[in-house]
């Protein structure tokens, strides 16, 4: 009997449901170590990386993005290259480059940073455009090409990247097309008052990558990734993303609207969402909660929308308030 009509099959799916959430729950646990009071923050980050997403950490100086960043590296226990995003910084230099060996009379290939299961670029911003675009190819495809011959990098593989929005002297705002690849942007904010307080006290055991120990390695990271996958997304759940996406793409404030990427990137966020409370179906709730953090640097308003004080996120902010949800999509 195929394993999919098998009486137990619905009981194993449950149990891997159930582990994944208990996995999951430990991993926050374990980057709560580093940042202090920002427990949504943490499963919204863990969730994307679960998704098989790419991640931009948007904030302002000294609230913890490159630590969420390294944190998150440690728990899959996988190899991680940290970028420092610099305007002299080279393409060459992130994907790898050509070398000539005198001795064996042959080109050597030298891998750059983005060959490790995780790669934190910091300070994204900061590099000439045609070093970012260097990120194009692999974000989507998980390959450089380097002299017409693809260099595939290890699995898993994710990119964490930071910028600061304030700071805008010496930096390159990232295209559209840069900014489609990121699955998730996210903001730290401050912390509050209590967890302020927490790491002011915790200061002389400050976190480093000796005191995080892994919870998950690569392998089991891979499994939870293939579960979520396993998620049920009904057709009123579909349909609920495709109006949302839509309804961003007609309003005459934006010039821009969320792109089928991005549609597909709710939908696999959904999933993951709701295979982190232990569910295998996903529900217009999961849909609401992620939108927020996965469209609104794919809209583009207008300039006299801009100029009004309106951007991406007000305009998917206002969208999830007006698309109606069938009710269907709820059971």
């Amino acid at each position: 009997m195929p394993d999919s009509q098998s009486p137990h099959s619905n009981t194993r799916r449950s149990l891997d449901f159930d582990r994944f959430a208990t996995d999951f729950e430990r991993i926050a646990a374990s980057v709560e170590q580093v940042l202090k009071g920002k427990p949504e923050v943490i499963r919204l980050a863990i969730a994307c990386m679960l998704a098989d997403g790419h991640l931009l950490i948007e904030d302002v100086p000294g609230v913890g993005k490159t630590s969420l960043a390294r944190a998150l590296a440690e728990t899959i226990d996988g190899s991680l290259q940290r970028i420092q995003f610099t305007p002299d910084l080279l393409p060459t230099d992130v994907t790898g480059v050509q070398i000539w060996n005198r001795g064996t009379n042959e080109f050597e290939f030298h891998k750059g940073a983005v060959f490790a299961n995780v790669v934190v670029a910091d300070e994204i911003n900061r590099a000439s455009p045609k070093t970012q675009a260097a990120l194009l190819e692999v974000m989507e495809e998980h390959q450089v090409t380097v002299d017409g011959t693809p260099k595939l990098v290890p699995d898993p593989f994710i990119v964490i990247a930071t910028q600061n929005p304030i700071e805008l002297d010496g930096t390159y705002e990232l295209p559209e097309a840069q900014l489609d690849r990121f699955m998730m942007r996210l903001r730290v904010g401050y912390p509050n008052q209590e967890s302020e307080m927490a790491i002011l006290t915790q200061h002389e055991k400050r976190w480093d990558r000796a005191e995080l120990a892994p919870v998950v390695d690569t392998a089991r990271f891979s499994a939870m990734s293939r579960v979520a996958n396993l998620v049920h997304l009904g057709p009123a759940v579909q349909e609920y993303i495709v109006a949302i996406a839509a309804a961003t793409r007609t309003r005459a404030d934006v010039r821009l609207g969320v792109s089928p990427r991005g549609s597909l990137a709710l939908a696999t966020l959904a999933r993951t969402w709701a295979a982190s409370e232990g569910r295998n179906f996903a529900t217009p709730d999961d849909v609401r909660r992620m939108a927020p953090h996965v469209l609104p640097h794919r809209v583009i308003v207008t300039p006299d929308a801009e100029f009004r004080g309106s951007d991406g996120e007000s305009v998917v902010n206002d969208v999830i308030e007006i698309v109606p949800v069938n009710d269907s999509g709820r059971k």
